[in-house]
């Protein structure tokens, strides 16, 4: 049976500390990171209820998660399913990580996810996504979780995960503090790794099919469907009281992250990325202009 790697977080925050202390390699972002998602992050190493709550999730991974993955999803190799390990090698070479455990789950929804640590990666794909997806949306999509890795999200997402796992069966107002603010942060690293995605496929036009399938959720409809109608429900959904309830969510609403992927495409950073003249917006425009399509919600 294939053995999961042990979890080590005190190890992973001391590390992550001396790398900056010494001037070593440098974690917290890199040139597409969205700059809220960098500043949330660094914040969080002073949050006690953000801490505690790392913590406690990554130790829970370490002695039930890695095991409930081991028993009943399909460990992806070169043996097992190599159309996604191949994949999932072509988007950690691109962005020049280590391969995480990758696991194919029964699950009609589309989705995927990480979890575990930046240094003990479990990447999960949901069975829906492999039979929906072309190989070019799925690179972006396993990009995008390989952008979690890419930029020390994978702790945090752990936390995310079991915090709102336990809000329904404990207090949830004693959760509420860790929540709150892992859940704001969770929807600027949504935006840093759509980017990544773009970054790994080299094809925007994949990359936006591949989030606004999320929202159809079936191959047959989206032949029926319209992008740039799609796009305007962002303006119908910017009116009202029922904005807000994006608060609570831990990714921004689709369309806004089809703008915010737009806005990247026309980045001098994504044109030189795909072998066009580095000509466009600096990546301090690209932000500015996400904050203000965020702003209330981000």
């Amino acid at each position: 049976m294939a053995q999961a790697p042990q979890l080590d977080f005190d190890g992973f925050v001391t590390r992550k500390k001396a790398e900056r202390s010494t001037g070593g390699i440098e974690t917290t972002g890199h040139e597409y990171t969205y700059t809220f998602d960098r500043q949330s992050r660094v914040a969080f190493e002073s949050t006690k209820p953000v801490a505690y709550a790392v913590e406690a999730s990554v130790r829970l991974f370490k002695q039930v998660g890695r095991h409930q993955l081991l028993g009943h999803a399909v460990h992806v190799s070169e043996r097992q399913m190599p159309r996604i390990h191949n994949i999932t090698k072509r988007a950690c070479d691109t962005l020049q990580i280590a391969m995480p455990q990758v696991f194919v789950v029964n699950d009609p929804r589309f989705n995927a996810g990480t979890l575990g640590t930046n240094e003990d990666s479990f990447l999960i794909v949901h069975s829906s996504l492999v039979d929906q997806y072309s190989d070019e949306e799925l690179l972006t999509v396993i990009g995008h979780e390989c952008g979690h890795i890419h930029n020390s999200h994978v702790a945090y997402l752990t936390a995310l995960h079991y915090l709102t796992y336990m809000a329904g069966m404990f207090l949830p107002w004693l959760l509420q503090p860790a929540m709150i603010a892992l859940r704001t942060w969770s929807r600027r690293a949504e935006i840093t790794c759509d980017r990544a995605g773009m970054l790994v496929s080299k094809d925007q036009a994949a990359a936006e099919r591949a989030i606004t399938k999320l929202a159809v959720g079936s191959r047959k409809l989206y032949e029926e469907f319209n992008l740039e109608a799609f796009l305007e429900q962002h303006e119908e959904g910017s009116q009202g009281i029922g904005k807000y309830m994006e608060v609570f969510a831990t990714h921004p609403w689709l369309p806004k992250r089809v703008l915010a992927m737009r806005s990247f495409g026309e980045s001098q950073l994504y044109q030189k990325t795909i072998g066009k003249p580095a000509v466009g917006l600096t990546m301090s425009e690209v932000d500015s202009r996400v904050a203000a399509l965020l702003k209330g919600e981000a």
